[in-house]
């Protein structure tokens, strides 16, 4: 007797969606084929070579509690090169001060929420006593709302913080600081849902919540090399420099994906690209609202790079107030320089203003900026300074966002969505692209009758 054949699943799309639906499929046993059109896996979390460098398209985190993407970086076989802080600390120097520059930090300590933040709350220089009483008190209101109920999607952030006795300062110095490079969006732009998310998770939910994580290597090595052998391990076959011309459902209901080169049948098809390509790509009644997916913003990032001929910096990173840079990172060596100079990576979020300034005018406003920021980098020689944008980074989290965004099932048995900006709960990062594919895999292995467990949940 000729063994059945296993259900058979086409991916489209090798972001980290993607790969998660991919690797999710294929351990259940599902013969799965993932096709990427870039040349490489990843999505927008990726790496590339300029001259000795291997360049970060962007400056990419997460936190402690992003519990799906520290399951995909132990999947890959990754977790010891993106190692998280031992504890929350993050530098923050303030230039505008009229005594001059200071340097405060945000730190927790061990003790229980919300004491873990008190003793650094109470002595953050860029806030007065007043206004430190006074997020003390917004975050503890802040801990008492359900980011899932849908009016909170419609409020923006700003309204609900100056209700809550947020002075300008206290938004600049600790909300935005925080919500401009989780968010991608400044708290008059922000959902309020969101944002509780962002907060409650991250600062309002366990000690460590908040503990910062980045590569210690190029992304690529994570998202694309280390991806790829975790995949091929699972035995699902990727094809990059393929597109998804359509994906059309015959009458048989076998569904068929067609690429420039071939026609791919299977019984399950995840749709993990942006929100706009999978729009392109759904057959007609998928959805009640196909529309909706093109109403879902996006929101730029702009990433400054600077390699510097000697040693400018001696924290791994810092953020800044009182000056247009925000967060500033050390990429020196996960890139690769050599010859004793130093690359810093300077992240820009909300970046909407300046995503298509021209390279020498964004050169002449930063260069000055980082030597206000970094005395040792007056008179310090340039080797090289470029720009990497990512016009379209995120989905623009702005109030009633939340009623845009599709769930992992579809009207159409079989097809399914993934991706960060479908109803994740999180906004966009790293976490919530993962968390959306557990959930388009999820979904299709409970209609196929197959028994599996959800990652987080068989690892708690």
């Amino acid at each position: 007797m000729t063994a059945p054949q296993p259900d058979r699943a086409v991916v489209v799309g090798g972001g980290l969606a993607g790969i998660t639906a991919a690797l999710e499929l294929a351990d259940a046993g599902l013969g799965v084929t993932l096709i990427e059109g870039r040349p490489r896996l990843g999505g927008l979390a990726f790496s590339f070579r300029r001259g000795e460098l291997t360049v970060d398209n962007g400056q990419h985190v997460y936190l402690r509690c992003c519990t799906a993407y520290g399951w995909f970086l132990d999947r890959v076989g990754g977790a010891g090169l993106a190692p998280l802080q031992r504890r929350l600390d993050v530098p923050v120097l303030d230039v505008a001060r009229p005594g001059g520059p200071r340097l405060g930090r945000l730190r927790r300590t061990a003790l229980p929420v919300p004491l873990h933040l008190a003793s650094s709350l109470a002595t953050y220089p860029h806030l007065s006593l007043a206004e430190r009483a006074s997020v003390g008190r917004a975050a503890l209101a802040l801990k008492g709302l359900d980011p899932a109920d849908p009016a909170l999607d419609g409020v923006d952030f700003a309204t609900w913080l100056g209700r809550h006795g947020q002075s300008p300062r206290a938004i600049e110095a600790l909300w935005d600081l925080v919500g401009v490079a989780t968010l991608n969006a400044t708290a008059p732009h922000a959902s309020l849902g969101l944002a509780a998310m962002v907060f409650k998770t991250g600062l309002l939910s366990e000690p460590g919540a908040a503990d910062i994580g980045w590569a210690h290597v190029p992304l690529g090595e994570l998202h694309d090399t280390l991806a790829r052998k975790a995949l091929a391990a699972a035995g699902v076959r990727v094809e990059t420099r393929t597109k998804a011309d359509s994906v059309s459902r015959t009458e048989s209901g076998v569904w068929q994906v067609r690429t420039g080169a071939e026609t791919l049948d299977a019984e399950v098809v995840v749709l993990a690209v942006p929100q706009r390509e999978a729009h392109d790509l759904l057959p007609y009644g998928a959805l009640d609202d196909p529309g909706k997916l093109l109403d879902i913003g996006t929101a730029p990032i702009l990433n400054l790079h600077v390699v510097y001929d000697r040693k400018v910096l001696r924290q791994p990173f810092f953020a800044a107030l009182g000056s247009p840079v925000q967060w500033v990172f050390d990429r020196t060596e996960s890139s690769g320089l050599t010859g004793g100079g130093q690359y810093l990576a300077v992240s820009q979020s909300a970046a909407g203003d300046e995503i298509d300034e021209p390279v020498a005018a964004l050169r002449a406003k930063y260069l000055p900026e980082l030597e206000r920021l970094l005395p040792a980098a007056r008179g310090a020689g340039v080797r090289d300074f470029f720009v990497t944008r990512e016009r379209t980074a995120t989905f623009a989290p702005t109030p009633g966002v939340g009623r845009l965004r599709p769930t992992a099932r579809t009207n159409a048995p079989g097809l399914y969505l993934a991706g960060a900006w479908t109803a994740t709960g999180w906004p966009a990062t790293m976490e919530g692209a993962v968390r959306s594919g557990f959930s388009a895999a999820g979904a299709a292995l409970a209609v196929l009758g197959r028994s599996h467990a959800h990652p987080l949940q068989e690892a708690a």
